[in-house]
Parts: C-alpha cells; sequence; structure tokens
C-alpha cells in the first residue's frame, strides 16, 4: 500500500468517525453534551479534509 493509500484510508477513517459523533450528537438530549459531540465531529472532518489534501498532492495547502 503506498503511502497516499494509507493516508487516504486514515481520511476515511476520520470521516466515518465524525460521521458516528454527528450521530450520537443528534440523539443526545443534553445540550452541553450534543455540542460537545458536534464540535468534535468538525474538528474530525477539518483534519480528514487536511489528510484528503495531503493524500491528493496538490500545490496548494487547503484553504
Amino acid at each position: 500500500m503506498s503511502m497516499s493509500d494509507e493516508t487516504r484510508g486514515r481520511a476515511q477513517q476520520m470521516r466515518d468517525k465524525a460521521q458516528q459523533l454527528q450521530e450520537a450528537a443528534e440523539r443526545a438530549s443534553d445540550p452541553q453534551e450534543r455540542q460537545r459531540l458536534q464540535e468534535k465531529a468538525r474538528k474530525l472532518r477539518e483534519q480528514s479534509e487536511q489528510q484528503s489534501g495531503m493524500a491528493g498532492g496538490g500545490m496548494y495547502p487547503p484553504e
């Protein structure tokens, strides 16, 4: 497996986990817990986008 395949795989895992966290946030009855889960999901999505950008080998970093 090449380095970019591994990076893509990690990015996909992060997106999957972010989706799970988002779904958990939607089910959470406590507003603070919901906000915490949503924030965690958002951070994971951002990290996965950065990973995907690196795997793509683009010249410019994502904004």
